[in-house]
């Protein structure tokens, strides 16, 4: 069984109390910790920073439900156009913000080595960045304060500063992050290192280069070249590499099955349970929802000689969910459930099988079997020990090879570093450059050929873990939510409607092409521009009146 030093919500509740100012009562508090005796040693920086690890997910079940690969049961109200400006909240929250300021205006009180200091400085401000990042990537221009706040501080009634200053702050505090952080074999085991922060700057520099490239805004290339420098110092570190068991029709989703990945070279950046310490719900909600790909993915899958469905001889239609998964990158039956996946692996040796895909209750029938255990043991409400990826090699990879692709730089050097590598996983035909061919049905039909593909493994690979909706907005691609086929699911002919109990299948409606109708009042959904950004809480506004123009089209 594994063991681990447990980061825990508990443990992390420090509260600093102010001394009053009666003469009688003029005395620290007794009962709590204060400021003015915190921030004395290395324990006092290590304890404080422990309360932002938790602030960077890690991948969950229904992490893609607002996006073109998911139709989940109840409709987005974001992407329906229903989303309604707040009154107060709405992720305009700076509480997370003001601790790590906090943290940065008084950890060099403590009595311990300088290098020590920069480096619990390091750690926070690599949450800062991730923090202020994902606030630029929600409300564009936020308001940038780079001291903890009292009720007197101006920044409190400052109007929002420009998107791109701000997030050349969060560049700035992630390469201090890299400069100071130890290489992950001095690191502290379960710490962050100077990896971890290569590949979260990979990540958050590769979305601001391509935000700004869609956008025509300057500073692109600059961006981009950071995104490929920081993921290239992931790669030449040597430390990571695609975990595989050899087994292509296996890896890919037992990749995600796993109680221990510490170890497990593709796990840059794991978030690890343990039983009765650290557990998670993510297993029974799976077992208990399954997620339902949309129609539109499962089209973007290739098929097992390398070419998109519009191209190959290969593939073999989709009248029945046997036939669609016939001939199709291995990858398929690892992220979607079809007839024979098992379900659950049962004590005494049985197993129980899918026959037909569960409709209405999987509302396209194209589950996701990603996350699944067959293990019933993994299933107990909030006890599943299954660690899970904040970041994996993968994506690091993506990186690279999207960040070199962006400027012109993907050679098929890189392509073999990056794309084939991943593919190599689950048995795939490499890609090679030279003889790419647009895809007719691409859903970016006037994106040069590599970067369209490029995009396509990321999206089947990091399917299901949170990046799409991040993607469509850095891309400026949010008319890819009109395509009808993002909430639609499986054909259900009248052949294959006939094998189901008729009272199971009578309301179940289908499109012209037989296609099951999820939403059954509409047969596509309206992209608005200004859904780009999320609008700003009005009792903020009105409060602090600096803030307006609210957001564009809000």
């Amino acid at each position: 069984m594994k063991k681990t030093r447990v980061i825990s919500s508990a443990m992390l509740a420090l509260v600093f109390g102010a001394a009053c100012n009666d003469n009688f009562l003029d005395r620290l508090p007794q009962d709590r910790l204060s400021d003015a005796t915190y921030f004395k040693n290395e324990n006092d920086l290590r304890i404080y920073a422990n309360r932002f690890y938790t602030l960077v997910p890690a991948q969950t079940f229904n992490s893609d439900n607002n996006s073109d690969n998911f139709v989940p049961r109840d409709r987005n109200t974001f992407l329906a156009g229903q989303y309604t400006i707040p009154n107060t909240g709405g992720g305009w929250t700076w509480t997370n913000e003001r601790e790590a300021n906090y943290f940065l205006a008084r950890y060099e009180r403590a009595d311990a080595p300088a290098e020590v200091k920069a480096k619990y400085a390091g750690e926070v401000k690599m949450f800062r960045a991730y923090l202020w990042w994902r606030k630029v990537v929600q409300f564009g221009d936020v308001t940038w304060f780079g001291g903890d706040l009292n009720e007197n501080s101006p920044e409190l009634f400052a109007p929002r500063t420009p998107r791109g200053t701000v997030m050349d702050t969060v560049l700035k505090d992630l390469n201090y992050a890299v400069a100071n952080l130890p290489v992950p074999a001095s690191a502290e085991q379960d710490r962050v290192n100077k990896d971890i922060a290569n590949a979260l700057k990979a990540r958050i520099c590769l979305w601001e280069g391509s935000y700004r490239k869609s956008r025509g805004l300057a500073g692109a290339t600059e961006w981009l070249r950071e995104a490929a420098n920081a993921a290239e110092a992931v790669i030449n570190t040597g430390n990571y590499a695609i975990w595989s068991n050899g087994n292509p029709a296996k890896d890919y989703v037992n990749l995600f099955l796993q109680e221990e990945l510490r170890g497990n070279r593709e796990a840059v950046w794991p978030r690890r349970y343990v039983k009765d310490q650290s557990m998670h719900n993510t297993t029974r909600q799976i077992s208990d929802i399954w997620p339902s790909y949309s129609k539109d993915f499962v089209e973007g899958i290739l098929c097992d000689d390398g070419l998109p469905i519009g191209l190959s001889a290969r593939y073999q239609g989709d009248e029945t969910p046997e036939l669609e998964r016939t001939n199709r990158d291995p990858r398929y039956q690892q992220l979607i459930v079809t007839r024979d996946y098992v379900v659950s692996q049962n004590a005494d040796g049985t197993a129980d099988r899918v026959t037909l895909p569960r409709i209405p209750a999987i509302t396209t029938g194209y589950a996701s079997a990603k996350y699944k255990s067959p293990d019933p043991v993994q299933w107990v409400a909030n006890q599943s020990t299954l660690d899970l990826f904040i970041i994996r090699y993968a994506e690091t990879l993506l990186i690279f090879a999207e960040a070199k692709a962006e400027l012109g730089e993907a050679s098929q050097a890189v392509i073999d570093q990056t794309i084939n590598k991943i593919r190599d996983r689950v048995g795939m035909p490499h890609m090679k450059i030279a003889t790419l061919q647009k895809d007719p049905n691409s859903i970016f039909p006037t994106l040069p050929v590599l970067l369209d593909e490029i995009r396509r493994e990321r999206r089947v690979e990091l399917a299901q873990e949170g990046f799409r909706f991040d993607d469509i907005i850095r891309w400026k691609a949010g008319t890819l939510i009109n395509n009808p086929k993002t909430i639609v699911g499986m054909k259900l002919t009248d052949a294959l409607r006939a094998q189901y109990p008729a009272s199971q299948v009578a309301g179940i409606q289908v499109d012209a092409d037989e296609h099951i109708r999820v939403y059954t009042d509409i047969t596509n959904r309206t992209w608005h521009d200004k859904l780009y950004l999320y609008p700003l809480p009005l009792q903020e506004m009105n409060l602090n009146p600096q803030l307006k123009p609210q957001n564009t089209g809000w």
